[in-house]
């Protein structure tokens, strides 16, 4: 069993998941030391080790990001061996997380009221693309659809322009740090009563959760916010604004900050301007106050703004490239870089765990496993002989990786 020092050290996570939602949390789980099998499906396992484009010696780069400080078991859930021995490790377990199709688990023999009666302290975390209730319930899910789903398309982008969905998977990620959320919550529950439960959660919640602010306005005036672009949809000036060299954030989310911006940009007398005396005048003139302002900060660099506003204590930050937040010295200073030795790879790096302890520090040192990879070590902590582990891997319900070239 994985050693650790986090605060999770001594928790056992199953890990049915593929692509990003679940993946992530059992990321989060693992980084906070909890013993993290991945087990993959046969053949090919995840979806993810597909990803072709980029890769590192031969191995999937979204792959490994997602699945670093895991171990591997290569296991086929069609096959009745597979099914047997899958049960047969929920009993020990004290987590199972698994993001298929709603139902597709009961349909095996492995959902939750099964294994429960088995393990009655079992979090089951189901992560799929609606939820377990509703019209919905039995449709997929991609990160893709979710946005679209609950009006974040409609809102992310330039005013006038085709719907845009984040940049990043937004409902994916945060399905999975909702399943990890939940699960702690399950589990202090757990610690109070001994019972375990189940934990449901969607791409399609996760992907509503994250319209809080235009949410209220909806709930407010019944009527849809619309893209801004980077400007906010409550207070201005709080946007991007183009400098000689670049973009750079300036926040102005208060009165004692936008009479801050006023006097670092040289124009105090806009703080008396009728158009821009509230928020609420800012707002209905944002568009010339963003002309004004551009005029201004396209006059200089990013770094000589950020000096002065710095030191004005006013909020601002460069529009950073994904390679520059990943190389800025505030990043690496958190550790969230970190450096991994891949057996087929070599060295890779990866993003670091985004939650620091004081007294139970995270592990992030170890990488993404072989399909497979520890299959054998596995099974052997749940009692199994090599006999037994070479007739299932005979019989095709189990798989370890083929020996890597010398």
């Amino acid at each position: 069993m994985k050693t650790s020092t986090g605060p999770l050290a001594g928790l056992r996570v199953l890990e049915i998941t593929q692509i990003m939602s679940g993946p992530t949390c059992g990321l989060l789980l693992a980084d906070m030391g909890a013993d993290v099998i991945k087990i993959e499906k046969l053949e090919g396992g995840d979806d993810a080790r597909g990803y072709r484009d980029p890769q590192v010696g031969g191995v999937s780069a979204p792959f490994m990001m997602m699945n670093r400080n895991k171990r591997g078991l290569a296991l086929d859930l069609k096959h009745p061996e597979g099914r047997a021995l899958l049960r047969r490790m929920a009993k020990q377990a004290d987590v199972l997380v698994e993001n298929f199709r709603g139902g597709t688990m009961d349909k095996l023999g492995l959902g939750f009221e099964t294994l429960r009666a088995d393990n009655p302290g079992l979090i089951f975390c189901a992560i799929s693309g609606y939820g377990r209730t509703g019209p919905y319930a039995d449709k997929g899910g991609f990160d893709l659809i979710a946005q679209g789903f609950a009006g974040l398309m409609s809102v992310t982008g330039e005013p006038g322009r085709p719907p845009a969905k984040s940049g990043n998977a937004v409902s994916d990620m945060n399905a999975g740090i909702l399943g990890a959320l939940g699960i702690l919550a399950a589990y202090i529950h757990k610690l109070k009563t001994g019972e375990g439960q189940l934990v449901d959660t969607s791409l399609a919640d996760a992907a509503l959760q994250q319209t809080y602010w235009h949410a209220a306005v909806w709930f407010a005036t019944r009527q849809s916010p619309e893209p801004t672009g980077s400007a906010h949809i409550l207070t201005a000036p709080y946007q991007a604004f183009e400098a000689s060299d670049g973009w750079i954030n300036i926040g102005g989310a208060n009165q004692a900050n936008w009479e801050r911006i006023c006097t670092v940009l040289g124009h105090p007398e806009w703080r008396e301007d009728p158009r821009f005396a509230t928020n609420r005048d800012r707002m209905a003139n944002r568009d010339t106050l963003v002309a004004l302002m551009n005029g201004v900060v396209r006059q200089r660099t990013r770094e000589a703004w950020q000096a002065d506003f710095d030191a004005a204590g006013v909020p601002a930050g460069p529009v950073h490239t994904i390679g520059e937040a990943l190389s800025h010295p505030q990043t690496l200073a958190r550790g969230m870089v970190v450096e991994l030795q891949h057996p087929q790879a070599g060295t890779t790096q990866a993003i670091g765990c985004p939650i620091h302890f004081s007294a139970t520090p995270t592990d992030t040192g170890a990488p993404a496993p072989l399909l497979g990879q520890h299959s054998r070590e596995i099974l052997r902590e749940y009692g199994l002989a090599d006999s037994e582990i070479n007739a299932l891997v005979a019989a095709g319900a189990v798989a370890e990786p083929s020996p890597l070239p010398s």
